[in-house]
């Protein structure tokens, strides 16, 4: 699968629990929420960090 889809569909689930977050009552809902978010944030960490050393050092400023 292209990365850049993978990295869109991260960025798109993660804007759709950080919605449906907003919009909860309980606290057990928050915190289901946001261990979505955070397992969803962690997934993102990994595919920029993997983009960031494929480009390598010669494009950093």
């Amino acid at each position: 699968m292209d990365p850049e889809k993978i990295i869109n569909s991260l960025f798109n689930e993660l804007t759709t629990n950080l919605k449906a977050m907003s919009k909860v009552k309980t606290i057990e809902e928050k915190m289901q929420y946001s261990q979505i978010i955070n397992s969803l944030c962690e997934s993102l960490g990994v595919f920029l960090n993997l983009a960031s050393d494929m480009i390598g050092p010669e494009f950093e400023e």
